[in-house]
């Protein structure tokens, strides 16, 4: 299996599975941060704005803080399909030729 392992970690397609996985994390992960970060910011240096009423009792803070879990969400949805379309067929490409190495060196894997 280190045969196999070591020949998987330097195939092209292993190397390019690893940087459409970290560059989706980067980006999925900056993305929430910089959303918390600026209802953060908005909460401590922009009180007035957090004030505006928007309907009867429900201003821009609450409507922010709700936007928290709707954005939560909707990186959840997006890091899923975002998988499922460019990772998780790569990976599955990737993970049958491991198998089938090593089948023809011999050895069976579960």
């Amino acid at each position: 299996m280190a045969h196999t392992c070591e020949r998987i970690s330097v195939d092209p397609r292993f190397v390019k599975l690893r940087r459409r996985f970290a560059l989706q994390f980067t980006l999925l992960v900056t993305t929430f941060l910089g959303g918390y970060m600026a209802y953060l910011f908005l909460s401590a240096y922009a009180r007035d704005f957090m004030r505006v009423q928007i309907f009867d009792s429900i201003n821009v803070a609450l409507l922010l803080g709700i936007g928290q879990f709707l954005l939560t969400f909707v990186l959840a949805w997006a890091f899923s399909r975002t998988s499922a379309r460019a990772v998780d067929p790569l990976a599955e490409e990737i993970r049958d030729r491991a198998r089938d190495e090593d089948r023809i060196d011999g050895r069976v894997m579960h």
